[in-house]
């Protein structure tokens, strides 16, 4: 189905920056540039953080039915004043608080269902291109030195609170910057600051320091999609000032109008109406989520609200969507799969062969709720009528139109037999994604001899991997 072209459905998006849903178009029309905020690696992941990882992978899924190549780039933040302030916590230096998380991270962002980004570059790794950014804003005139810290002179940017709609008093109260003497402007933003002689820092022309945060997004979204870049995602809660700062440091180094084409923001995940968030104390863990109900079960959840509208954690939501797939995987393990292996009759296995084409593809209703803005509960109720269907015919056909439709979604791909008998479903895939993950990391770094012996392995376990233009898929032998 990917780049199906004019056949396709018109994907229209939400904007953030213009307020409007309007056509996605990419700036190539071969390829699409995805880049989304990934978490900073001090402390685990609650289930607030896992609604935009599962929304832009849904989006990523999308955009792969649509055009032929989509670069999706979700960056990891390790250096940051939290993960040191970690690391003295627990009495660990902070490599180790940056690899334990980041392992953390990998397992729960695997049993949510989600497919591993192209890239997913550290930040430690693009110290240089920051520098280099930052070099070119104080030569630009928007950015400043004073005492080893170079901020960044909002005012000298016109176009700054376009994104958050923010006026100027909003901007200064909202910054969550420490209003210190070396400010020209309240408003004005770190870029770089001066590192302690126990604090991690790089040689830099204002001396040994590290990046402030949101010039890294700045530098590796720039590396990895060049600028302008098609979609940017994350939170709400990043439009600003994260999401504003961005646009300001690259527009202006660049001298560009704008950073992205289309912004994309979900809602926040809240607890009785109120923000789920560390700070508030009010948050539950993935981990601790995922010790009493599968990952697909958070994942169908999340899905049953539209992005963009507030999503009420409670318990009980996760439970009926635990028992809503136990009704479609009951369907699944009743209905025999669609067999194309004949051998004794060549006509009948291209006839079934041909079946099998047709209905490995998505049902069009479904990509047409999706490219409504991603409207995830309509293309749910989609699903629901190919399980009806599926209930009244026991037809293998629409047995493989329904996975096939929810694979878009990142659903019912599990071995129905294996869910049905509460096994561990959601540990197998998480192993596999992470050695998928593996394989590709091994590739990227020409280790091909580990790829292959990756590949053989999940070979030997049933797991068939196949290598397309949208990345690696996994299915089982039958």
């Amino acid at each position: 189905m990917a780049g199906t072209g004019p056949l396709s459905p018109t994907l229209t998006l939400h904007d953030t920056a213009t307020r409007a849903k309007r056509p996605f178009a990419p700036i190539r029309p071969d390829r699409v540039g995805l880049y989304v905020c990934g978490p900073t690696v001090y402390d685990r992941i609650h289930i607030g953080n896992a609604r935009p990882l599962i929304v832009f992978d849904v989006l990523n899924r999308l955009l792969r039915q649509l055009f032929p190549q989509v670069t999706y780039v979700r960056n990891i933040t390790d250096v940051d004043d939290k993960i040191m302030d970690r690391a003295a916590e627990r009495g660990i230096s902070i490599e180790e608080v940056t690899r334990s998380t980041t392992e953390q991270f990998h397992k729960d962002t695997a049993a949510l269902g989600c497919t591993p980004p192209d890239h997913e570059p550290r930040a430690t790794q693009h110290i240089a291109g920051m520098i280099r950014l930052i070099e070119t804003l104080i030569a630009n005139g928007h950015a400043y030195e004073k005492d080893g810290n170079v901020l960044f002179n909002v005012p000298s940017f016109a176009g700054y609170g376009r994104l958050s709609g923010r006026d100027r008093d909003e901007q200064i109260a909202g910054a969550r910057v420490d209003v210190a003497p070396y400010k020209r402007d309240p408003a004005d933003f770190v870029l770089w600051k001066p590192s302690a002689a126990d604090q991690p820092g790089w040689d830099s022309p204002w001396g040994r320091g590290r990046p402030g945060w949101h010039i890294e997004c700045s530098a590796m979204s720039e590396h990895h999609l060049g600028v302008p870049f098609d979609i940017h995602g994350g939170g709400i809660d990043l439009v600003f000032p994260h999401h504003e700062n961005e646009i300001a440091q690259t527009c202006c180094a660049r001298g560009l109008s704008h950073m992205a084409n289309f912004w994309l923001h979900n809602g926040f995940v809240t607890v009785n109406g109120e923000k789920m968030a560390k700070s508030l104390g009010n948050f539950t863990t993935v981990e601790d989520v995922l010790a009493k109900a599968p990952g697909e079960a958070v994942r169908l959840w999340t899905l049953g609200t539209h992005y963009r509208s507030p999503l009420d954690f409670s318990w009980e939501g996760i439970e009926r969507a635990k028992a809503t797939l136990d009704r479609f995987y009951g369907a699944l393990a009743r209905v025999p799969a669609l067999r194309t292996n004949e051998p004794e009759n060549g006509d009948l296995h291209e006839r079934t062969r041909g079946r099998a084409d047709r209905t490995n593809e998505p049902e069009p209703a479904l990509l047409e709720a999706l490219c409504d803005d991603l409207n995830t509960p309509k293309a749910l109720a989609v699903l629901h009528d190919l399980l009806g269907r599926l209930n009244r015919t026991n037809e293998p056909e629409d047995r493989e139109r329904l996975r096939a439709s929810g694979a878009v979604l990142g659903l019912l791909q599990a071995e129905p037999e294996a869910w049905l008998k509460g096994g561990s479903v959601a540990d197998d895939s998480q192993e596999i994604e992470a050695a998928i993950a593996a394989r590709l990391a091994a590739r990227k770094g020409k280790n091909f001899a580990e790829a292959d012996r990756i590949r053989a392995e999940l070979s030997a376990r049933g797991i068939i991997l196949e290598d397309g233009p949208g990345g690696t898929t996994w299915r089982r032998a039958s």
